[in-house]
């Protein structure tokens, strides 16, 4: 494969002075759309509503008809749901389910705060959602999958859709761990709806929901026709399991609550499970290599919610020395760029075995964003970060219709910077 182009976030630099507003805006509306904490009421990974969108663009929601009689319930007990938008034409057989991102609760005190927002109550849902990026009906926007089945599944359950029942506390909090019966049942009430007659089908998620996707993927290639192309995208989902800045467990120790806080041991990777504690198999890493269903890593390597959570999360830097820099790449000093470098490099090997699966593919860009198949800009626009050329929509559809094996790896962010400061710091 030939050395990738650095075409990340200093490629603005070619535009056109009359195109910089347009570049500048929509990079900072992505990454304030895409920027979230562990903070169980923030939204910014979940489905919103346009209103600068047609009527037409909005999808209604619609509560599972069957999680009552499975007792597939959110956080608060209310019903789940989900947006469905029917395909046509060429698309009629084929399926696109995206499960929807929002980080996850690890206490009984974050997970009863989660269930009184959107991300733990239907009851606080939209009515309506714009699907927009790779859920987009316009071939201008989403040239691949434009015109299929597509669904999204709301996230109300705090991990990932893969709690179980038998670890909820019977006590006054009232929370239900049941994600895991919530995925079951709506993904039995999409079968019946003509997901079982699929010809092609996707499943994606952003975030927790491209955890998510990683989780149930061979699942979802079970429950479908043998015959059809079945494959998974997820975006943001490749969680590292790397020390922050203080040299603490910070992401293993989160995962470790919530793991058993929800059960969710039950619904991670058996083989994983077998070999290690099981909240070591909610990372990727560690579980990649047992799924048999080809899978998409669509991941920025420089992934803001990590760096800012995981990496530096502000129990790790309390005379704010990172204030700036977690806010704006741009606005790190050579040591903190040699970190962040460092982080990149993690990544690196941590996809190093999957880079040899023949039928996997990725898309690692440099920029500093967090979900990138949810929103156009990001997805597929004359903006968007491409790698040899192709934006992150192409780059799926080469993979998806075997077009072209895809495996794209950016540059490090600034090429040129990066090189200048890490002089620096060594000299």
């Amino acid at each position: 494969m030939a050395i990738p182009r650095f075409s990340s976030l200093l490629r603005f630099r070619k535009l056109a002075k009359s195109d910089w507003l347009v570049a500048s805006i929509g990079f900072v509306l992505t990454v304030f759309f895409l920027s979230f904490f562990f903070d169980p009421t923030s939204d910014s990974t979940t489905l919103s509503v346009d209103r600068s969108l047609p009527i037409s663009d909005l999808v209604k929601l619609k509560l599972s008809s069957k999680a009552k009689g499975r007792r597939a319930f959110c956080l608060d007990g209310s019903l789940p749901g989900y947006h469905f938008h029917e395909g046509s034409g060429s698309g009629s057989k084929s399926w696109l389910v995206h499960l929807e991102g929002g980080g996850w609760c690890n206490t009984i005190a974050s997970c009863s705060a989660r269930a009184m927002t959107k991300l733990g109550s239907s009851n606080y849902f939209e009515q309506e959602v714009a699907f927009q990026g790779v859920l987009s009906s316009d071939p201008s926007q989403n040239p691949e999958f434009f015109n299929w089945n597509k669904v999204a599944i709301r996230y109300c359950d705090g991990a990932s859709f893969a709690g179980h029942p038998e670890a909820e506390f019977k006590n006054e909090t009232r929370l239900f761990f049941r994600g895991q019966l919530i995925w079951e049942a709506i993904i039995d009430e999409l079968l019946s709806m003509g997901m079982s007659d699929a010809k092609r089908a996707i499943l994606t998620g952003c975030s927790a929901g491209g955890l998510a996707t990683l989780i149930h993927c061979d699942y979802f290639r079970d429950h479908l026709p043998k015959d059809a192309a079945v494959k998974c995208v997820s975006d943001a989902g490749f969680f590292l399991n790397v020390p922050d800045v203080l040299g603490k467990p910070t992401m293993s120790s989160f995962y470790h609550d919530v793991v058993n806080l929800q059960g969710i041991g039950k619904s991670l990777d058996q083989k994983c499970v077998a070999k290690m504690e099981p909240s070591m198999c909610m990372f990727p890493h560690e579980f990649l290599k047992y799924i048999e269903t080809p899978v998409f890593l669509v991941n920025p390597a420089y992934d803001l919610w990590q760096i800012q959570n995981v990496l530096v999360p502000i129990s790790a830097d309390p005379d704010k020395r990172w204030a700036k820099c977690r806010l704006n790449i741009k606005d790190c000093d050579a040591a903190q760029m040699k970190v962040l470098q460092g982080f990149r490099s993690s990544l690196m090997d941590a996809i190093g075995e999957f880079h040899q699966n023949k039928d996997g593919g990725m898309f690692i860009d440099s920029c500093y964003a967090h979900c990138q198949t949810v929103m156009t800009v990001t997805w597929h626009s004359p903006t968007s970060t491409r790698i040899e050329n192709k934006t992150i929509a192409e780059s799926v559809g080469d993979w998806y219709f075997n077009r072209n094996p895809v495996k794209l790896i950016d540059c490090p962010y600034p090429e040129r910077r990066f090189l200048k400061l890490l002089n620096a710091v060594e000299s």
